[in-house]
């Protein structure tokens, strides 16, 4: 097995294309299909993967260290950094089909929940858009919005328990234990298909005792183990070439971003 070091990502910017956000090489591209599972040191970091798998934030930090669009397509800020424009991604829809509106992305933003709701003075859904005005000037608001506490869910509430999430990400929940497992199914169509997403399932169970978690690598119950230095993974694995440290697990996106190789 291969130990993965996980390294800061700063930089902000835009990139789109697959070989940009993963990291790769075009010899080293990812394959569709199997099952990734994984073995979290506790029930925060069962979250961290399952949140990732289910929902989505306006804006993500690829795996190369650049801000780019994830709900949102564009975002557009005032001379002094007040007044922002954000568009939406059109055709976005949660997990039970419902659509996803700029209502429900706004909502998220001012919950009671949101890192960002004290520094917006006003803020509506306009079109397939939202126009905010912040208290203060901000030029990193965007890069703000890449928090996963800004998951975007149906009118902006989160429900309390895993097992209830609904989100527009790539995968689905299945079963879900809160602070024990999660298990998520790929859903059949994303507009990230061909850049994430790669295997069919993902499962997360938290085991808290290291050496434990390390036997079960050791004996192939699990692909990858948190280790004390980061990420332990089997030789079957692909990953990508920089995995995040800005959170766990590569960020938390370890389930859209990693594959069986």
């Amino acid at each position: 097995m291969s130990r993965l070091d996980r390294r800061a990502l700063f930089a902000s910017g835009a990139a789109a294309a697959l070989l940009a956000a993963s990291g790769l090489s075009a010899e080293t591209l990812p394959r569709r299909g199997g099952r990734l599972r994984i073995a979290a040191a506790d029930g925060p970091g069962v979250a961290a993967v399952a949140r990732g798998a289910v929902f989505e934030t306006l804006t993500e930090v690829a795996p190369d260290g650049l801000l780019r669009g994830e709900l949102a397509t564009g975002w557009h800020g005032s001379a002094d950094a007040r007044h922002w424009r954000v568009d939406l991604r059109d055709g976005a829809v949660f997990h039970d089909g419902r659509p996803l509106t700029a209502d429900d992305v706004l909502a998220t933003l001012m919950s009671a929940a949101s890192p960002v709701a004290g520094m917006i003075a006003a803020g509506r859904a306009e079109g397939h858009g939202l126009q905010l005005e912040l208290a203060a000037g901000d030029p990193q608001f965007p890069y703000r919005l890449s928090d996963p506490a800004l998951a975007v869910a149906p009118g902006g509430e989160m429900p309390g328990s895993m097992e209830d999430w609904v989100g527009s990400g790539l995968y689905r929940v299945v079963t879900a234990r809160d602070g024990r497992q999660y298990l998520g199914r790929r859903v059949d169509a994303h507009w990230k298909d061909g850049q994430a997403g790669w295997v069919d399932a993902v499962e997360v169970v938290a085991i808290t005792d290291a050496r434990v978690r390390g036997e079960a690598l050791r004996d192939g119950f699990v692909d990858v183990a948190e280790a004390e230095d980061g990420l332990a993974a089997g030789d079957h694995v692909g990953e990508p070439r920089i995995v995040s440290a800005r959170g766990r697990l590569d960020d938390g996106r370890i389930a859209e971003r990693w594959w069986i190789a």
